[in-house]
């Protein structure tokens, strides 16, 4: 009827035979939950989606780490150049700078209160929601003012080339 196969003997006693019986269920059953396994599309979607997500959190935490190293960088680049300017700048123009300032804060005061009685409330609403995203990611603006500053310093300096 049925010819045992090629690479196994064929069994000399009765107990050899229910070993080989035995061992065959065994590998039997390991092969039906392997493919029972790969039929179950449910969980082995959800392992992928949780896979994808642990992905997706180590790469935002990489990129966190990058932005706060480069935002260190930037801050310590931007305090060596402000002291290099503090330094070489003579204290009469320091104070004449700060007169500057504080008036240019008062007119500034002066122009935010007149904005504040005559624009309209939806626009006020705006403008402070702007300012304030603004100065939640002051570091992120200066950055890119820097680079579109520098981009536009090199494109001058390629035009005149």
């Amino acid at each position: 009827m049925t010819q045992p196969p090629h690479d196994e003997p064929t069994a000399q006693n009765p107990e050899e035979l229910r070993r080989q019986v035995e061992r065959t269920r065994q590998e039997l059953g390991e092969t039906v939950e392997a493919l029972a396994a790969k039929t179950d599309v449910k969980a082995r979607a959800q392992e992928k989606a949780n896979q994808t997500k642990e992905q997706a959190a180590a790469m935002a935490g990489q990129a966190r780490q990058q932005a706060a190293a480069v935002t260190g960088q930037a801050k310590a680049k931007a305090g060596e150049v402000a002291q290099q300017v503090r330094d070489k700048v003579p204290d009469p123009v320091w104070d004449k700078a700060a007169r500057a300032t504080g008036q240019a804060r008062a007119t500034a005061s002066r122009a935010g209160q007149v904005w504040h009685d005559k624009a309209p409330k939806p626009v006020r609403e705006k403008t402070d929601r702007a300012a304030r995203a603004a100065r939640e990611h002051r570091v992120l603006l200066l950055a890119g003012a820097g680079t579109g500053t520098v981009l536009l310093w090199l494109a001058l300096r390629r035009r005149g080339n």
